[in-house]
């Protein structure tokens, strides 16, 4: 009886060893608690909650603690495990292409068709990238680093994925939460940037309604729009061709399964595969680090001067434009890439001060840009650091 009582004993130590009672620290109780607060913004205030769901709740995957010399393969980064199988998906950068096919499919780039010079503001906001890649520099980080980190101030999560994996694929799991974390808070940072840069004279000015845009044209744009971003930035290729391609099955009208395929149930897997697995990646012994502290506050800084360089650029511009040609520069905010939240916060900004001027038909010029301006910036920065 006595040899049964060790045996069973000596059998519930060993069973305690693996539990994660056993096996957690204060590090993967405070990301736990960052995956519920992620949870709470999405179900409580709404923030994003397509990502910050699937992202939230891989946090807590990524944070069970459980031993990690049992062998147990459950961990994202222990070869052979399921979570390391889905989360190739990542570190190859496939997810992120296929994430741009279905923004493709269901993108209208008719306000920035019928406006082209829309294009200049989502330009602009691409500084923000730019700017934070030096400020990165100076913070000791190396330059492929730098541009990784950098791409956070264009607001787009997948963009983002695609360029850290190539470049600081160590540094992948702390900017991707960045870049999504910003594009939930836009509703958050953007406005008081907005009123405190722009007169009240500024914020009624009235656009003219954007024209009508052929089914010609809707058609030749992806097609045009491939080639000259290509031509110019081949690096590029993965995420603008599949953007682009995407557009044409939505445009074309003859291919309206495969686009509603790629906008509907492709997307909303690989959001849900991304989300889950970026989130896990977050485990706090590789996660918990000076440089991720280091990489949130650069991507602060970076969405702050995206907005600020957008809204400036708008204010400027109107300098040498016409009397009833101005453009508003509350849509400036819109050049990010957060496709439609940032145009819908020039929308609401808009009609505080003037409840019958709507902007969000024209704020969709530059929000939609921005989403090529990010694109074509990740591939900048892709074919001088590689």
């Amino acid at each position: 009886m006595g040899d049964f009582i060790n045996f069973l004993g000596n059998n519930l130590a060993d069973f305690w060893t693996y539990t994660g009672f056993a096996n957690a620290t204060y590090q993967h109780l405070f990301m736990i608690c960052i995956g519920l607060f992620f949870i709470y913004l999405a179900i409580a205030k709404e923030f994003e909650p397509m990502l910050l769901i699937p992202i939230g709740f891989g946090i807590l995957i990524g944070n069970i603690p459980f031993n990690m010399d049992a062998g147990l393969q459950v961990g994202i980064y222990e070869q052979g495990s399921v979570l390391n199988i889905l989360y190739q998906g990542v570190t190859s950068g496939w997810y992120p292409p296929l994430i741009f096919l279905g923004i493709g499919a269901m993108t209208d780039f008719s306000a920035l068709i019928s406006n082209p010079k829309l294009m200049l503001i989502g330009a602009a906001a691409q500084f923000g990238i730019f700017g934070a890649y030096i400020i990165a520099l100076f913070f000791g980080f190396d330059p492929m680093q730098a541009g990784a980190i950098g791409i956070i101030g264009g607001a787009d999560g997948p963009t983002a994925i695609f360029l850290s994996s190539k470049l600081a694929p160590n540094l992948m799991g702390a900017i991707a939460v960045s870049a999504y974390s910003y594009m939930a808070l836009v509703p958050v940072i953007q406005p008081p940037i907005m009123r405190l840069l722009t007169t009240k004279k500024e914020r009624l000015i009235r656009m003219k309604p954007p024209r009508v845009v052929s089914h010609t044209e809707k058609v030749m744009f992806p097609i045009i729009g491939l080639l000259l971003t290509t031509f110019l930035v081949p690096s590029g290729l993965p995420l603008l061709g599949m953007l682009f391609f995407g557009n044409l099955l939505k445009e074309s009208g003859v291919t309206r399964r495969l686009a509603e395929t790629a906008r509907g149930p492709l997307i909303d897997v690989i959001t849900i595969l991304l989300g889950v697995t970026v989130g896990a990646s977050t485990q706090a012994s590789e996660f918990l680090t000076w440089d991720s502290i280091k990489i949130f506050a650069l991507g602060a800084f970076s969405f702050i001067i995206a907005t600020t360089a957008g809204v400036l650029f708008v204010k400027i511009f109107n300098l040498v434009l016409k009397k009833g040609n101005k453009i508003n520069p509350l849509i400036g905010n819109a050049g990010v890439s957060a496709v439609p939240d940032s145009a819908r916060i020039s929308q609401v900004v808009g009609l505080e001060y003037d409840p019958t001027n709507y902007l969000l038909m024209h704020a969709m010029g530059p929000n939609v840009a921005g989403v090529i301006g990010s694109a074509v910036a990740a591939g900048i920065l892709l074919g001088f650091l590689m």
